[in-house]
């Protein structure tokens, strides 16, 4: 079992930047790839971003690409994304997840490729 918290969201103005963070109560963190999707209201949760067990590895969304980037922290069992010129469509539930035994780099932008889930963070952006 992994147990997943994240943290970070907030309201801010087109434009602006934030940063959540995931961070995973499990010992053996290091060895899961990670990943970040989001859902808006109305809408299906949808995949964002993924990085690899070790972090070599890293694949976005068309929709955020070159804008957000995801990190991690092994030693402090922390997975990131840095978010950079928030746009309203951004507004969403954002929410980190842990790869399931099959993770891969063809199946990362699929929820069921995903076996851990956090509660989400809110991050609003304003026009």
């Amino acid at each position: 079992q992994v147990q997943l918290v994240e943290s970070g969201g907030g309201l801010v103005q087109a434009g602006a930047s934030l940063r959540l963070f995931c961070v995973a109560f499990r010992r053996t963190f290091s060895s899961y790839a990670m990943g970040w999707f989001r859902q808006a209201p109305g809408k299906e949760r949808e995949f964002v971003a993924a990085i690899s067990w070790s972090g070599g590895s890293t694949y976005y969304a068309d929709s955020v690409k070159g804008r957000f980037t995801i990190s991690r922290d092994n030693a402090k069992n922390t997975v990131y994304l840095q978010m950079n010129s928030l746009k309203p469509e951004d507004t969403a539930v954002y929410y980190c997840a842990a790869g399931a035994l099959g993770w891969t780099a063809q199946t990362m932008g699929v929820m069921a490729a995903y076996a851990y889930w956090g509660q989400g963070t809110q991050v609003t952006v304003s026009s």
